[in-house]
């Protein structure tokens, strides 16, 4: 039992960082769900930049549980945040929060005066919020998103109603607005399902909702941070079709393939 570490091991114990959850470029590093939330979009800007790409990331939303902390995480984090062009401003209510995530997708409106190839966005809230927003998604997801853009709408449900008036869940509401639904069971799931429900919002033009729940954001792991461990294939094989009209409009899907 008296036997000296590993090498490895005694240097990694020697250099860890409760920052690690943000500031690790690759390797493992412990983080709660919440937290991951925070990371999942420094990962996404890692992506794009290593594609050449240089974008920001916007976050805002209303807090409510099992979501009550993310506002806190992002505020801690403020410097990571910033390093990577990342801007959090909580929204006064569930509603604006999404309005001024929909505005970041309208940047190639403006190509003149554009600083950054696209702007992607995380808006988050309580089940309930998801309701209130519905009418802002379905509106939103005509408009369409940008092609280096993508938005994630996440939900913090609660089933059992622990800290609600009632019990609640989101993916009818996000099914019904035309959001595809991601549900991860992991803290490593939000980072990997995450990548790719930006990737899907990108692709597809719309926004990608994802349903979280408090035994998963709440909970905490080691988890995979290097930005290419997720490997995203693109479809090549379907043509997208012609531009139409939508409700923003101005605003036109290209009838190229996107990637």
């Amino acid at each position: 039992m008296n036997a000296p570490l590993p090498e490895s091991i005694r240097r990694a114990l020697e250099t860890v960082s409760l920052d690690d959850k943000y500031s690790l470029e690759n390797g493992r590093a412990f983080m709660s769900g919440v937290q991951a939330l925070v990371r999942l979009p420094m990962l996404q800007r890692k992506r794009d930049a290593f594609a050449g790409l240089n974008t920001a990331g916007f976050i805002s939303g209303y807090r409510g549980s099992p979501l009550g902390t993310y506002d806190q995480a992002l505020w801690q984090a403020k410097k990571h945040l910033a390093a990577q062009n990342i801007v959090f401003q909580p929204g006064v209510n569930e509603e604006l929060g999404a309005t001024a995530i929909w505005g970041t997708q309208q940047l190639d409106l403006y190509p003149q005066t554009k600083k950054f190839d696209g702007v992607f966005g995380i808006w988050y809230g309580k089940g309930p919020g998801v309701d209130r927003c519905s009418d802002v998604f379905k509106h939103a997801n005509m408009a369409g998103t940008a092609k280096h853009g993508g938005v994630i709408a996440i939900a913090g449900d609660d089933h059992i109603a622990k800290s609600s008036t009632a019990a609640h869940q989101s993916d009818h509401i996000f099914k019904a607005c035309g959001l595809p639904v991601f549900f991860p069971s992991s803290v490593q799931d939000i980072l990997d399902m995450g990548l790719h429900a930006f990737a899907l919002s990108r692709f597809a033009g719309v926004w990608s909702g994802m349903k979280t729940i408090q035994e998963i954001v709440e909970s905490a792991s080691s988890v995979f941070v290097d930005p290419n461990r997720v490997d995203i294939v693109m479809p090549e094989d379907f043509q997208m079709p012609p531009a139409a009209c939508t409700s923003a409009g101005p605003m036109r899907r290209s009838n190229k393939k996107r990637g």
